[in-house]
């Protein structure tokens, strides 16, 4: 997979920096290493500096997490990418697995609290609730395997990745302790040149923000002509603009090409009703896609038939 989704990239940009949010040995430094192993990967303290040093050409790509598939969306991320110039370049999938580490000597009967970030905590309730551990929320899984070396004391572990504790130098006590094994992150990829990928050229995705008029059925209407072209959208969120309470911007993906016939009669359609329409993207859909199947609970429901 690993190998699959460098090869998309290869012909479109060879980076030398790639930056991402976070501190080494986070899970956004895995992804930069996973697919752009011959780069340097930058570490940034906010979102906002990633896409500063992008803009400002500081580094060629930047590693973003996007969504995950227990935590949901990384909500930041959709309020920055319509503010700023820079264009989707490709996707990235990580599955997600969470290490319990220590200090050399520690071991899981020595232990009595664990630092991680809120959401790491949170997907890995069973073995905390196990070994009887206080929980600690930390800013981030790989700063909290940072602070749990500097504090040179056994009792306390950490909870992040293989990479963070080879960087800190931590003991693995407990490997992959996450409670669900589907915990998957989304990565973007991102660039200051609008590189989209060639049509015909295996599956694509297109992702776009819009703004709808102000009109009675506004988004109905505007979603009709993705059903009627047979558009198939994987992703439809609403989230409010600065100093409003209507949900009135959107953000979507779609698979296909916007050279595609289909793609561009319902963009068409989707520009009448809309006061702003804006490209993020065209770039290739990950091989991971291929193995994602629907959950069962999805299946069309029926109408109740009347009792007898």
């Amino acid at each position: 997979m690993t190998a699959q989704t460098a090869a998309l990239l290869a012909n479109t940009i060879n980076p030398t920096k790639v930056v991402f949010q976070g501190e080494p040995g986070a899970n956004s430094h895995i992804a930069c290493s996973d697919v752009f192993p011959n780069a340097e990967a930058v570490a940034m303290a906010t979102f906002e500096d990633c896409f500063a040093a992008l803009e400002a050409g500081d580094a060629e790509l930047g590693m973003i997490p996007i969504e995950n598939s227990v935590a949901g969306r990384v909500a930041d991320i959709h309020h920055l990418l319509p503010m700023s110039s820079l264009s989707i370049i490709g996707e990235y999938f990580l599955p997600i697995h969470h290490q319990l580490m220590g200090l050399a000597g520690a071991s899981t009967a020595s232990i009595t609290s664990v630092q991680s970030h809120v959401m790491a905590l949170g997907q890995c309730r069973k073995i905390i609730r196990k070994l009887g551990l206080a929980p600690v929320i930390g800013a981030d899984t790989a700063g909290s395997a940072r602070q749990i070396a500097e504090k040179g004391d056994p009792s306390v572990a950490a909870i992040a990745s293989n990479m963070a504790a080879e960087i800190y130098g931590l003991d693995i006590l407990a490997s992959d302790i996450e409670d669900e094994d589907h915990n998957t992150t989304r990565f973007i990829i991102l660039a200051k040149q609008a590189l989209r990928a060639q049509p015909d050229n295996g599956p694509v995705m297109t992702s776009f923000v819009f703004r709808v008029r102000n009109v009675a059925a506004a988004l109905y209407k505007a979603m009709g002509g993705f059903a009627t072209n047979g558009v198939n959208m994987t992703k439809l969120e609403s989230y409010q603009l600065e100093g409003t309470f209507f949900a009135s911007q959107f953000y979507a993906e779609i698979e296909g090409h916007l050279d595609d016939a289909p793609v561009k009669l319902a963009l068409e359609e989707l520009g009448f009703f809309c006061a702003e329409l804006k490209i993020l993207g065209v770039y290739p859909a990950s091989p991971f896609r291929a193995n994602i199947t629907e959950p069962e609970g999805n299946r069309p429901l029926r109408p109740s038939q009347p009792k007898s």
